[in-house]
């Protein structure tokens, strides 16, 4: 099958083009994000490959269906960025790949953690001007505080998993009881409580209509002092504006967010002789306890191989009329209606 692939960055070309090999479709591809600004580029093309920050709406999904196009490749877990509804209406099967590296996603924000306790940046940055002193740098033992978990699916209970190992008193909360969390000795409690019982708070849910701005200002609000959040999955579940109150009166004593709200026009890419238009963003780099990643929880070379290969299975599986695992299904779409 003839695909656009957007969003491509010379890693993806690597990646792609080694398990492509194999399953030997035609893939084209492009450096801008799919949007309905760029959509010109589909025609001629039997399916589409994007990326998480492409923005298939409604005029979007219409031009794809103009031209032909019956088949999204989403090479990554979340939807939140395409209308499920217009999709499902237009008859464009969307397919997505569910799982690919949970443990790399769950390491990383282990890794903020770390680097935000035992401020591992502002040393690395002392010690290569030769500053060797240690005001500034105390930390804490991770084994003494309970962590909060918001989401217990694939990459929330890796983590979940990984800080009972470490000896840290876990709390979570998700409608949905996944059972071996449970049988780690994770506690699962409502989310009032988590954000009162918890010193630091990580976030693994999907971002719906339910849980935009999960964080906003009543949230903070019911914390401890002091707290630790940390996000390694979607920006939006953070309200960034009510954040930052949070962070000049220190309710939030540490920051570590590896996906940022409005990312679009940042992450991915090379600003670096731009101006920085986006005041809260460059308000957030102001806080010395704050750590920012540009969305690289995902970045291991098993994810990419991951992710290449499930998304072309997916395209085949779909050309072939075989049944495929990872579309995104009505319930997906019912639920959407629904919120």
């Amino acid at each position: 099958m003839k695909v656009a692939v957007f969003s491509t960055k010379s890693y993806d070309k690597k990646f792609f083009d080694q398990e492509n090999k194999k399953f030997k479709h035609e893939l084209e591809y492009f450096e801008v994000h799919l949007d309905e600004s760029t959509v010109t580029l589909a025609k001629g093309f039997e399916a589409v490959c994007v990326f998480v920050n492409d923005d298939i709406n409604e005029e979007c999904l219409n031009k794809l269906s103009e031209y032909g196009i019956k088949t999204i490749l989403l090479r990554c877990s979340g939807f939140n960025n395409i209308d499920l509804n217009v999709a499902s209406c237009l008859g464009i099967t969307v397919a997505r790949v569910p799982e690919y590296s949970p443990h790399g996603v769950a390491e990383h924000a282990l890794t903020l953690i770390l680097a935000l306790n035992r401020k591992i940046y502002r040393a690395y940055n002392r010690i290569r001007e030769n500053n060797f002193l240690l005001e500034g740098l105390l930390g804490f033992n991770l084994n003494t505080k309970t962590v909060g978990v918001i989401g217990t699916g694939r990459i929330g209970s890796v983590f979940c998993k990984i800080m009972k190992g470490l000896g840290c008193p876990v709390l979570a909360y998700d409608p949905n009881i996944n059972q071996d969390c449970i049988d780690s000795g994770v506690e699962y409690v409502d989310m009032k409580t988590l954000f009162k019982c918890s010193d630091i708070i990580s976030l693994h849910c999907p971002l719906t209509p339910q849980t935009t701005h999960i964080i906003d200002d009543q949230a903070i609000s019911n914390m401890k002092q002091g707290v630790m959040i940390i996000n390694t999955s979607r920006g939006a579940l953070i309200d960034t504006v009510a954040i930052v109150r949070g962070l000049k009166s220190e309710k939030i004593a540490y920051l570590g967010l590896d996906v940022y709200e409005e990312e679009g026009d940042l992450f991915f890419e090379d600003v670096s002789e731009k101006i920085l238009e986006d005041d809260v963003f460059a308000r957030l780099l102001t806080f010395p306890n704050v750590l920012i990643t540009g969305h690289q929880a995902f970045f291991t070379d098993t994810a990419l191989e991951n992710i290449t290969n499930i998304t072309l299975q997916n395209l085949t599986d779909i050309e072939q009329c075989k049944p495929c695992p990872n579309l995104v299904t009505h319930e997906y779409i019912v639920s959407a209606k629904k919120e």
